[in-house]
């Protein structure tokens, strides 16, 4: 089953910002193939998707993350939480982990 995305106005920025720095293109690349994974496959084994019990989604919906980058300082991380229709993933916001 593939999910459609509702990608939040805060993450698009974040997304866009991402794809103009040139020196963060290969993290800009590993968060498009995650998304990607996510669309088809929230339980992705490479997503490793866990829930964030620190967020809540705006109607109190349970926030995950996944991880579009391991084993990197700062790496990226996708927050994301089921949408109001079945078959929809509302993605929050894309950061950096905290160093």
């Amino acid at each position: 089953m593939s999910f459609e995305l509702e990608i939040s106005d805060k993450a698009k920025e974040q997304l866009k910002n991402l794809k103009k720095d040139r020196g963060l293109a290969k993290r800009y690349r590993a968060v498009q193939e995650a998304i990607k994974k996510l669309q088809h496959n929230p339980r992705h084994p490479s997503l490793q998707t866990h829930e964030f019990y620190s967020l809540s989604g705006p109607k109190g919906e349970k926030v995950f993350e996944a991880y579009a980058e391991q084993n990197t300082p700062a790496a990226y991380r996708i927050f994301f939480y089921y949408g109001s229709k079945r078959g929809v993933i509302a993605i929050a916001s894309i950061e950096r982990h905290p160093d």
